[in-house]
């Protein structure tokens, strides 16, 4: 994945990915090593696409929105993490 412009993100949504205590920070480890993820910030939030189709968004403060079914989601879901459907 190319390098990600964090400038206008969020600076709650940057610990919760980059910290490695972080709750989203294994999903950004698995964007970093998935091939068909690509995400960019807008906003002040991530917009997560699998093969160009948008499949969720991350925030700062408010729960992860949910766009498609997809892995990640249910790697969240997993974890504890609530999902609100869009």
């Amino acid at each position: 994945m190319k390098d990600l412009d964090t400038s206008n993100m969020c600076s709650h949504l940057q610990k919760k990915l980059f910290d490695a205590s972080g709750v989203y920070h294994q999903v950004w480890l698995d964007i970093q090593s998935d091939s068909e993820l690509t995400a960019v910030v807008r906003s002040r939030q991530l917009h997560v696409y699998r093969n160009g189709k948008k499949v969720l968004v991350l925030a700062g403060k408010s729960a992860p929105k949910l766009l498609r079914e997809d892995k990640l989601s249910a790697k969240l879901q997993a974890m504890g993490i609530t999902i609100s459907a869009k």
